[in-house]
């Protein structure tokens, strides 16, 4: 196709029937989790019902929750631009950072530091904090508040050939949608020694990942973010991974992916892993005429549909978000934040309003079946900042391939409304 073909895409969507008050709910909440297509719900629903086994058993069930495992296995190199055996999976992005953070933390010193930045999700920022109670010393990169990006000529000078061993960082704001310049932080990390971990949970909706082109250590997303459900990725390099020896049973397989993922998995959400993956590689089949001079060359199989179908997305959301903001800056009392236009961002819109909580705002648009976030997001170092924490922090509308002009231009209305009556 050589348009987007939104309707179809809504097609896959069973959520999207919803209605509030008579009116189409309109999601604009995919920054806290988009919905999920059938493919997936029937993925899930599948697994439980015909193939529901623990693993390495020698009976069919079993045999097929094998296979299941090894596919999403292969799904999520596709997704990430990697080999199987560096992805691996639990329950969230959050709990696979503590896990990691532990994992490093045990080969690091008193006296040796960490670089964190005050733009991400505390997701990346807590589990780096903890490990100053073994001594370890946590520096922070700063935030040009004016324009919410990161000050690079102060990172450059944190991270220190024999001090920094950790360099950590989100791929994407997901509080503003500033898009981080991940292959210089992470190139800055391994000319001074350090382990480089990127937070992709936020940018893993907004744009196609390549972890070889990033040259990271460690890369971390969400699947609930991306069409599945609630579970973690995590990409390990292999050379990385060699490094360092997560906590494990005794009884546990040694190589990689297998070291990384404790316990047993959520193996109905790995099938649901894959079928959200497959729905983004459908999206790319469709749409590969749309993005065919952006695609890069040699890419084959579900990787190139994959990555067609992340730029396709983005193709048609990022037209969309810059209406929107051109049109929420035209309100009177609406401020927004984020990188100038311009800049890399995804697209992620965030805003407050004079005279209104961000809270109070969300709710009465929720209540007008406009669906948005309020609040720090988790990003509450970014917001604490910004000084919004008394208002409520911002309100956070979020674009999927699934969001229409129509649902957007009755946010606007809305929000409209909002500026008069607090007027």
């Amino acid at each position: 196709m050589t348009h987007y073909d939104v309707a179809y895409v809504r097609s896959q969507f069973p959520a999207l029937r919803r209605l509030i008050d008579g009116r189409p709910a309109a999601y604009l909440d995919g920054p806290g989790g988009t919905q999920t297509p059938r493919r997936v719900l029937d993925a899930v629903r599948d697994y439980l019902v015909d193939h529901n086994a623990n693993y390495g058993g020698r009976f069919a069930t079993s045999e097929e929750t094998d296979a299941t495992i090894a596919e999403a296995h292969r799904a999520g190199a596709d997704f990430l631009g990697c080999d199987p055996a560096e992805v691996s999976f639990g329950a969230n992005m959050t709990t696979l950072t503590y896990f990691l953070a532990e994992a490093l933390g045990r080969r690091l010193q008193p006296g040796d530091e960490i670089v964190i930045t005050a733009l991400d999700h505390e997701a990346n920022r807590s589990p780096w904090l903890r490990l100053a109670e073994r001594g370890v010393v946590v520096r922070e990169v700063p935030v040009d508040l004016a324009t919410c990006t990161l000050d690079w000529t102060a990172f450059e000078a944190l991270v220190q050939p024999g001090c920094t061993k950790v360099v950590a960082l989100g791929y994407a704001s997901n509080a503003v949608g500033t898009v981080n310049d991940v292959a210089r932080a992470a190139a800055m990390a391994r000319a001074a020694g350090a382990w480089s971990i990127v937070d992709a949970v936020h940018y893993a909706l907004h744009g196609p990942i390549d972890v070889r082109a990033v040259g990271c250590d460690f890369l971390l997303c969400s699947a609930y973010k991306f069409f599945g459900p609630h579970v973690g990725l995590m990409y390990a390099r292999r050379e990385a991974t060699a490094q360092v020896e997560p906590l494990r049973l005794a009884t546990q397989h040694s190589e990689p992916p297998y070291v990384w993922e404790t316990g047993t998995l959520n193996f109905e959400g790995l099938a649901g892993t894959t079928a959200a993956i497959d729905f983004i590689a459908d999206l790319g089949e469709r749409h590969a005429a749309l993005v065919e001079d952006r695609l890069p060359a040699g890419l084959k199989g579900r990787r190139r549909a994959v990555v067609a179908g992340m730029l396709a997305g983005e193709v048609y959301e990022q037209p969309l978000a810059k209406w929107l903001r051109e049109q929420l800056a035209g309100i009177p009392g609406v401020t927004l934040y984020g990188p100038p236009e311009g800049s890399p961002r995804t697209s992620t819109v965030s805003f407050t309003l004079d005279g209104s909580l961000a809270g109070e705002a969300a709710r009465t648009l929720g209540e007008r079946g406009l669906f948005v976030w309020d609040g720090d997001f988790y990003a509450a170092r970014l917001v604490e900042l910004l000084g919004l924490a008394p208002r409520g922090g911002l309100i956070r509308v979020g674009l999927a391939p699934y969001t229409t002009q129509d649902e957007l231009e009755r946010l606007v209305t809305a929000v409209g409304d909002l500026s008069r009556s607090a007027r």
